[in-house]
């Protein structure tokens, strides 16, 4: 089982930046770790994932002002988060793709509201 636990969620203006983190722990090789979001009332979606060798994909809305990024010697993700907007005001979930096991784990969620 992998555990993981993200921090770095808050409460910012419109057009600020946030960077949220996640750490790993448990057993297993870590392959791709990424983030998701769900704003209320919508579905769950995509945010960014990065490969354990560095290879990154970003959703259209977020391309140009997010960053993923990782530490495979901490088992550690991040993601930088610019020029923020009130669309971005979701529960940011951390997940991550193990070696031999089928489908993701997941965090249990950070919060990030973006006030206009």
């Amino acid at each position: 089982q992998v555990q993981l636990v993200e921090s770095g969620g808050d409460l910012v203006q419109s057009g600020g930046s946030l960077r949220l983190s996640c750490a790993a722990s448990g057993s297993g090789t870590i392959l791709t770790m990424g983030w998701h979001r769900q704003a209320p009332g919508e579905v769950r979606g995509l945010v960014a994932t990065v490969t354990r060798g560095g290879m990154t994909n970003y959703a259209d809305s977020v391309k140009g002002r997010f960053a993923i990024s990782r530490d495979n010697a901490k088992n550690m993700v991040y993601l930088q988060m610019n020029s923020l907007k009130p669309e971005d005001t979701a529960v940011y979930y951390c997940v991550a793709s193990v070696v031999g096991r089928a489908g993701f784990s997941w965090g249990q969620g950070t919060q990030v509201t973006v006030s206009s």
